[in-house]
């Protein structure tokens, strides 16, 4: 057996792997069902609530293996019956030019897959979300959100790989590290203007109104040394009932943006209480440290992926005679897989223990008792799964579980004036 025909069987291995390890965790979590309330969730859910919350998970199960044993089915198929191959000549076959092929091999199968996608998402909003209440999507939207992530995609992806595959060819032995420049560039962009620059293509957001809300954020911005002028609503009722709220950004650049689903359905104090969270990864620099850890992991991918990318052996798994850029990205992010599976679960326990920190920051800092609150009407609201396996938590969760968070706040110290001390 060659060298390439050893290489495409161990990328078959890490796909039929990786499924059914997938799938096992899922049905961990099928075991962790029940039809009575169990105690643990007593004053969180009621018994009519909990009965939903099991049906709609039950719900997202069932649909979960269809659309997951159909992907994988598809991906299979594009490796045994040398479907890349395939893509591969009809790319060539429209243009001589590398960074048009690879263009057009990517268009042609990032939209193929998101056609035969589609009716998988139209029954998850239609059906799926609108039986248990969550979904406002019209099909006026629904339809224009896929026409303006195609157009983004197209520009931005495309733009972001045409760049990177001409550094290739201008480079070569030192590929890896223009590459990471420009992604690095890229990717603090997107972290300073995505609010500025993306979401209003989706959603609006409007400077939250002078009121009792605004006065209770900023006065609490105010206590703990923490310059905000940026507070902002955004319509996510526009879609669905569900509640958010997220911080983005650096410097003057940094926003707090609130679902209206949130402010509607919360106190002031419970609204406080989960932007002190978000404010507390501020302030323990979670933020720049995620930033930090993602731009040195894609150096490092960068590196190893420039080893290879021209190996022939990568584009002949493949069943291309002639080594590509394109060819070789598709081989290798299959190989890297497992390498990417470790390092996602050393992020999700980095990032649970974040989320302690930041609960904790706006326990010390404002109200235990409201951000617990918040966190129950959040997940009762979403319908969350409050008693998932911890197997799956361990490999899968970037949050602990709301038991979990409950259980820490009860030993966080309460308010105190050390925050007042606090400055950025």
């Amino acid at each position: 057996m060659n060298m390439h025909e050893i290489l495409f069987w161990v990328i078959i291995a890490i796909l039929v792997a990786d499924f059914l390890f997938e799938k096992y965790l899922d049905y961990l979590n099928t075991t962790r069902w029940s039809d009575k309330l169990p105690p643990e969730l007593t004053g969180i859910y009621d018994e009519e609530k909990y009965k939903k919350q099991q049906a709609y998970e039950r719900e997202n199960h069932r649909f979960g293996m269809i659309t997951g044993t159909f992907s994988f089915a598809v991906t299979l198929a594009m490796f045994l019956l040398a479907g890349f191959a395939f893509v591969d000549a009809l790319a060539w076959g429209i243009t001589g030019n590398a960074i048009l092929a690879a263009l057009f091999f990517f268009g042609i199968i990032l939209f193929a897959s998101d056609i035969l996608h589609t009716p998988f998402e139209v029954y998850d909003t239609f059906v799926i979300e609108e039986k248990f209440g969550f979904n406002k999507t019209t099909v006026k939207t629904f339809v224009f959100d896929k026409l303006k992530g195609w157009l983004l995609g197209a520009v931005i992806g495309g733009g972001l790989m045409a760049v990177i595959i001409l550094i290739w060819q201008k480079t070569q032995m030192f590929f890896w590290i223009y590459a990471w420049l420009v992604v690095s560039a890229f990717s603090i962009f997107m972290v300073l203007f995505y609010s500025n620059l993306i979401v209003p293509l989706f959603n609006k957001q409007t400077p939250l109104p002078e009121g009792e809300l605004r006065d209770a954020i900023q006065q609490f911005a105010g206590k703990v040394g923490f310059k905000l002028d940026n507070i902002f609503v955004i319509d996510g009722s526009k879609r669905s009932t569900k509640a958010n709220a997220y911080f983005t950004g650096f410097g003057a650049k940094k926003r707090i943006v609130l679902y209206d689903t949130l402010i509607n359905e919360m106190e002031t104090d419970e609204i406080v209480a989960v932007l002190a969270h978000e404010i507390g990864h501020y302030k323990k620099k979670h933020v720049l440290q995620g930033l930090v850890i993602s731009l040195l992991q894609t150096g490092v991918l960068l590196f190893v992926f420039s080893l290879f990318v021209g190996n022939p052996v990568l584009s002949k798994a493949l069943g291309v005679e002639n080594p590509n850029f394109h060819i070789g990205l598709v081989a290798f992010g299959i190989l890297y897989t497992p390498f990417s599976f470790v390092l996602g679960i050393f992020m999700n326990l980095l990032s649970r223990k974040n989320e302690y920190q930041a609960d904790a920051f706006a326990a010390q800092h404002f109200n235990p008792g409201s951000l617990a609150s918040a966190l129950k009407k959040l997940s009762v609201k979403n319908l969350s799964n409050l008693t998932p396996h911890p197997l799956y938590v361990f490999f899968h969760y970037s949050h602990p579980t709301l038991l979990q968070r409950l259980e820490h706040l009860k030993d966080s110290p309460g308010p105190s004036s050390e925050g007042e001390k606090n400055k950025e």
